[in-house]
């Protein structure tokens, strides 16, 4: 019988150190592209270029929770002199509600593109219907409502103790479309949506007074002709001229066809929820989609962009509303734009939501 061999084992080649030569280099290759990268951001925050500070800093000083993204940069003094260069002045004006005609629409001759998106109606609805277009590598939803009397203010359930969703505000409601009013505190991004800021008119009646910042302070909404309001006066003088439902906010983009006056960029960029009413009646809902991240820097649009598109559509009267991660589209059950609440879904709880029924 032959003896089998031992077979001998395997050994691992051992492994090479690297030299003290080429640590030295990979440190040093490692400390210079750290140095680049902390040189790019010094040139981007201090540099001759001041459009990435104005940016920077109106962008943050504009959103609830992310101001400190400004402040770690920039000392209080830089921070002031840049928004008094990058704001805005409303119209000082109210509302003339004799302009707008409700009904005296053509549905028949378009005198441009613009007025074919608005005007021709989708087949089968003569209520509302939703187109969308990108501009500026943003997404705008226009979203046409036909007979603002198919427009109101709905409340959460729970409304004063817990928001809900917009799509549950919808649903509950049995709506077709709804968008996101007020604003509400929104205490370390955890808010619930109970408190809304500013006061809330509902069916004529206060129903709420209001919490904190109001953004504007002016009163945005329908009278008993379904005409849109923008109003700087008290609640009770709101009601007494005919408000039924409406919410403060702002600032008021147009009044009386007129476009608030926008110094610099106006302050910053963001996703945005807009309400619209032309001569004729018709409202729009405007629902601007940011980049979609839901934290940090969310994208979207300025006011100046903003306004660009609402004049190119004849919009007479247009308030800004609650933007960021608070806008958001809801037809019937679907969630039509990309919300970036910190949801798994994108979407927040609500206090109000204006709704076509």
């Amino acid at each position: 019988m032959k003896r089998k061999e031992k077979e001998t084992p395997k050994t691992d080649k051992p492994k090479k150190k690297m030299s003290k030569a080429k640590k030295v280099l990979w440190l040093m290759i490692i400390l210079g592209v750290l140095d680049v990268g902390a040189i790019g951001c010094l040139v981007l925050a201090y540099g001759p270029n001041e459009d990435f500070k104005e940016f920077l800093i109106t962008t943050a000083m504009s959103t609830m929770h992310h101001k400190y993204l400004a402040r770690m940069i920039y000392d209080e003094e830089t921070i002031n002199q840049v928004l008094r260069e990058n704001t805005i002045v409303e119209i000082d004006e109210e509302t003339n509600t004799d302009a707008i005609q409700i009904g005296s629409y053509e549905t028949k001759n378009y005198e441009s593109e613009y007025e074919r998106q608005i005007l021709e109606k989708d087949e089968g609805n003569d209520v509302y219907k939703i187109f969308s277009f990108k501009e500026n590598k943003n997404t705008y939803y226009i979203t046409v409502v036909y007979d603002p009397s198919r427009i109101s203010l709905a409340l959460s359930s729970k409304f004063g103790r817990k928001g809900e969703t917009i799509k549950t505000i919808v649903s509950k409601n049995k709506a077709l479309v709804g968008i996101n009013a007020s604003g509400f505190e929104d205490p370390k991004a955890h808010g619930d949506g109970s408190r809304a800021t500013g006061i809330v008119i509902h069916n004529g009646k206060v129903v709420w007074r209001g919490i904190g910042h109001s953004w504007g302070k002016g009163f945005v909404g329908f009278n008993k002709e379904h005409k849109l309001i923008l109003t700087k006066t008290t609640a009770d003088k709101a009601i007494k001229s005919g408000i039924v439902d409406a919410v403060q906010f702002g600032p008021f983009l147009i009044v009386n066809g007129k476009s608030m006056t926008i110094k610099g960029n106006g302050g910053g960029v963001h996703p945005r929820t807009v309400i619209a009413q032309r001569r004729d009646g018709i409202v729009l809902f405007v629902t601007i989609d940011g980049n979609g991240h839901r934290g940090g820097y969310r994208g979207g649009a300025s006011y100046k962009e903003i306004i660009k598109v609402l004049e190119r559509y004849k919009v007479y009267n247009a308030s800004n509303l609650d933007g960021g991660a608070s806008t958001i589209l809801v037809e019937k059950d679907k969630i039509i734009n990309k919300p970036v609440g910190y949801g798994p879904t994108g979407e927040r709880s609500h206090p109000t939501a204006w709704i076509v029924k």
